[in-house]
């Protein structure tokens, strides 16, 4: 079922919306009712949208006044779920389509050189989706960074998933990685906390309709953290179709979906969660300095640094055979950081102009694909 709401605006009593809905270029339903009402739409025997099948039903929406149409707008949607469930081993894993299905994508903070925070073109946007999925990953995180309406579209065609994180604001007085938070939390004042609420909200106003985001992420590394108990039930109830991972990387509560553990440079499950899934969800930084492809000459880091594609490849590969031994004990996803060098770090796949990829392609995404299908 797709429920359909119709924001009109000049709109008069007894207009009606229509929705005709496509599976490619065959119509297979068509619906009228009120401008002013909420409808549903069922479809038979759906086809599921996944990575690795991102089918997406394509609509028309027309508003009818007098016997004719006024406007019309062309639209899509997808079918698909995500949900959490124990496994035969008793570890809580997470679910697409009602099957065990292990997350695995770059940390994504989305910079250009020449752009900072904006792409330089459509398709720069889309290019970055593309790679990730030559080098085999499912998903991406979307790293403290809301992305233009076009983003999140290449996500729904191309198939990847997406954890959507807030972007950070405020302090981190008080950050506890190997354990479930003893402190004080961040009181921020007033004028803080609404602006909080209020931008979060209309992040997740703006984003809900890509079928790709599966994964809110309200806090990352204890940065501007505050009422998190809160802050993840009020996501949850908002929206209860998507999963909530609350405090990525600390401070960790035991509230929300998840419990996301970070570890630099390799994996490590130092910390579980019986009742929740448990992530990985930031690891490795694997550093490699280009000449000529860096923002800044003179800076540069890695959590760990190499001196050639082979070598990083090589410490890149390490880290997954470690982390596909964790998947079996415990982990439900994992995060590599990062897609691209971003000016002063080095610990991209790709520089940050994308003109080279710094590990052996075909290499990671073997390495990749062994660690998604360790749960098989």
């Amino acid at each position: 079922m797709v429920k359909f709401s119709a924001e009109t605006s000049n709109s008069a009593y007894g207009d009606l919306v229509e929705v005709t809905v496509y599976d490619g270029s065959k119509e297979i339903k068509k619906v009228k009712a009120s401008a002013d009402q909420d409808f549903e739409i069922y479809i038979d025997n759906p086809k599921l949208w996944s990575p690795e099948s991102p089918f997406l039903y394509r609509t028309t929406v027309k508003l009818i006044s007098d016997g004719k149409v006024t406007d019309e707008v062309k639209s899509y949607f997808a079918m698909r779920k995500i949900s959490k469930k124990r496994d035969e081993n008793g570890i809580v894993r997470m679910q697409l389509n009602n099957e065990d299905y292990f997350h695995f994508g770059p940390l994504d903070q989305g910079w250009w050189p020449d752009g900072l925070y904006t792409a330089p073109t459509d398709e720069a946007l889309k290019y970055d989706i593309v790679k990730t999925k030559e080098m085999g990953f499912n998903m991406i995180r979307k790293h403290v960074k809301v992305e233009p309406a076009r983003w999140y579209t290449h996500c729904d065609e191309l198939g990847i998933l997406v954890w959507q994180d807030m972007p950070n604001g405020d302090a981190q007085p008080n950050w506890q990685m190997r354990k479930y938070f003893e402190g004080n939390e961040l009181q921020r004042s007033a004028e803080s906390e609404a602006i909080f609420r209020k931008e979060w909200k209309n992040i997740m106003d703006y984003l809900y309709s890509y079928p790709s985001i599966v994964v809110w992420v309200p806090f990352n590394e204890a940065w501007g953290q505050f009422k998190t108990e809160e802050i993840t039930e009020w996501t949850k109830n908002y929206d209860p179709s998507r999963l909530v991972n609350s405090a990525s990387g600390g401070n960790h509560f035991q509230t929300g979906d998840i419990l996301d553990l970070h570890n630099y440079p390799d994996p490590s499950l130092y910390l579980y969660d019986a009742q929740r899934v448990t992530v990985l969800g930031e690891y490795g930084g694997i550093g490699l300095a280009l000449e000529d492809h860096l923002w800044a000459t003179d800076r540069n880091w890695g959590y760990v640094e190499f001196k050639n594609s082979k070598e990083v490849t090589d410490q890149y590969v390490k880290f997954a055979e470690k982390l596909e031994r964790l998947v079996k004990t415990g982990f439900s996803g994992a995060v590599y950081t990062q897609t691209t060098d971003v000016e002063g770090e080095v610990n991209g796949l790709m520089t940050y102009d994308r003109k080279v990829d710094k590990l052996d392609i075909e290499r990671i995404r073997q390495a990749n694909q062994e660690v998604i299908n360790a749960l098989d």
